[in-house]
Order: structure tokens, then sequence, then C-alpha cells
């Protein structure tokens, strides 16, 4: 699964050849998601604090993750993504 960004302890991965809605997965500590990339709806858990920097971190770069799920859907490698700042 390749890690496309990770920031204060949180990081986040994209698998190939993943089922619609394009989404991305989010490991923090003992905790998992899977969060929506166009309207960010949320499966597992986060903690409050985490699932917030990440939503800003996916306001901040929609665009690249949904370039980055194409890739991906073409079997090509995914592009790093800038880590929350």
């Amino acid at each position: 699964m390749p890690e496309i960004s990770s920031f204060y302890g949180i990081v986040i991965y994209m698998y190939m050849s993943e089922h619609n809605p394009p989404h991305f997965h989010v490991k923090y500590q003992d905790y998992e998601a899977i969060i929506t990339i166009k309207d960010g709806i949320i499966t597992g858990s986060l903690p409050r604090r985490a699932l917030r920097l990440v939503y800003e971190w996916l306001d901040q770069h929609q665009d690249e993750l949904l370039a980055n799920w194409e890739r991906l859907g073409k079997s090509e490698a995914p592009v790093k993504i800038t880590p929350l700042q």
C-alpha cells in the first residue's frame, strides 16, 4: 500500500486497483479509517483532533488525491503529496 503523505503521526495511503468511490486510507496510532475524497465521508474512526487535521489536508489537496486515484487505476505509481504544515 503506497504511502502518499504523513504528518503529525498520521499516515495517508492509497491502494492500487481499489473500489469506488475514490478514497484514501488513514492510520494514526491504533486507529484506522477510510475517507472519501470528494465528500469526506469517513468509515472507521480517528480521534477528533487527527480527523480535523486530515480534513484540513484533504481540503488543500483534493485535486492531487483525485489525480493519484486515476494513476493507481492505471497501475501507475502515486505521487507523494505535501504534508500538512
